[in-house]
């Protein structure tokens, strides 16, 4: 008896040692940032050297679920589905007879979860080795606590991982916004003939509404605006190609309207390769003659307005990339009364819901600018911002939002 206790004894303090061994060697290579790669291998070494198990398999999730190790495991995996076979295990299990063939290889397995996620399963077998005197809920407890470092050690340097590359792209999508801007004109025209005002409110960080005003010649103008259809990063890319297509076409080279819009529909096509369209309107206008051609091409038509009356504009085409050609194309021609306001917008702004989820509409629009036509145009775009955050109440906005008011007195 006393052999066996001194027997027992010795092993329980050879068991405590290799515990501490493992645990600081686990922890110093988790402490110096080793590699995923190597602290796999060194979990490996800790199962098969140190506590001389040879059969075992080790899953964890990384993007997806993924088998980390695998020794002796003779069933096929191919019809294993981690999911469906391990998720109801809540904690430490000794195995039964299973329908599923590879659970009948092992004998216990042993789940890791974090706030009530799963993050991994050690599946061992119950072998005869220099550990089988010990009581076998010592060792799955203490495979369970080895298990648990090296997972949450893992999660944790994937988290880092992850909370850094967000911040990166913050980064970088803060400096795509502030590129983005130099896209808009700076500088509206205000003068005695002019009084040109535009607002933008992005849903994300960039987006894909564009809209600008900018001189052809003497007494010239161009004015447009866009959408891309979709969001985020690859509709502000496709856009940034676009505007700098309008300006270069309609800068240097000698177009018709017309042409120029199937230009443009076919570098759409090209680049976005019938993936994403535009939906465009863009008006020529001379302020000598107050003559306006203007093409609309499948985007909300601008309204023009006296202050009593309004118009829409919505002669043109469909939207520019969802074909090679055109289907069909038609400008028109108008002339321009005096004190004239054309208000150019983006879906974001008729489309905007309030919490009984009706739109706000274009006649609420056309209602809001016949109500305060005197006033000056950035007071004008200012205003109608603010009722639309008053038609939202609590709702975000769920789409880019622009308008571009231009009065030609």
């Amino acid at each position: 008896m006393v052999n066996y206790r001194e027997n027992t004894l010795e092993e329980q303090i050879a068991f405590g040692d290799l515990k501490l061994q493992s645990l600081l060697e686990l922890t110093n290579a988790i402490n110096s940032n080793t590699p995923y790669d190597q602290l796999i291998q060194l979990f490996e070494f800790i199962l098969k050297q140190q506590l001389n198990l040879n059969k075992f398999m080790f899953i964890i999730k990384r993007d997806d679920w993924q088998v980390a190790l695998k020794s002796s495991v003779k069933a096929k995996l191919r019809d294993f589905n981690i999911e469906r076979d391990l998720f109801r295990f809540e904690e430490v299990t000794l195995l039964d007879s299973s329908k599923v063939e590879v659970l009948n290889e092992f004998d216990y397995i042993i789940p890791v979860s974090h706030k009530s996620q799963k993050l991994a399963f050690l599946l061992i077998v119950d072998e005869v080795n220099q550990l089988s005197n010990l009581s076998q809920p010592r060792l799955t407890r203490f495979l369970q606590t080895i298990t648990n470092v090296l997972v949450v050690a893992l999660e944790n340097k994937r988290l880092t991982k992850e909370m850094m590359r967000q911040v990166e792209l913050k980064k970088e999508l803060e400096i795509a916004k502030e590129m983005q801007q130099f896209l808009f004109p700076s500088d509206l025209p205000k003068n005695e003939r002019l009084d040109v005002s535009a607002k933008y409110l992005t849903h994300r960080e960039v987006g894909g509404d564009y809209y600008d005003f900018f001189p052809i010649g003497v007494d010239k103008y161009i004015f447009c605006i866009a959408d891309v259809s979709g969001k985020g990063v690859s509709a502000a890319l496709l856009m940034a190609n676009f505007q700098a297509c309008v300006r270069a076409l309609a800068t240097y080279n000698n177009f018709s309207l017309e042409e120029l819009v199937s230009e443009l529909n076919f570098i759409v096509f090209a680049n976005a390769k019938g993936e994403k369209f535009i939906t465009f309107f863009i008006g020529v206008l001379d302020l000598q003659t107050r003559n306006l051609t203007y093409v609309n091409a499948g985007h909300n038509s601008p309204i023009l307005t006296d202050g009593k009356n309004a118009t829409e504009l919505d002669t043109g085409t469909i939207g520019l990339g969802m074909f090679n050609e055109l289907p069909f194309l038609k400008s028109a021609e108008i002339q321009l009364p005096r004190n004239a306001t054309i208000t150019l917008y983006t879906d974001g702004v008729v489309e905007l819901v309030n919490p009984k989820n009706e739109q706000f509409q274009v006649e609420r629009l056309i209602k809001i600018i016949h109500d305060f036509y005197p006033l000056k145009t950035d007071d004008l775009n200012a205003l109608l911002f603010s009722k639309l955050d008053a038609w939202r109440g609590e709702e975000d906005y769920v789409d880019d939002t622009a308008v571009l008011t231009c009065r030609f007195f």
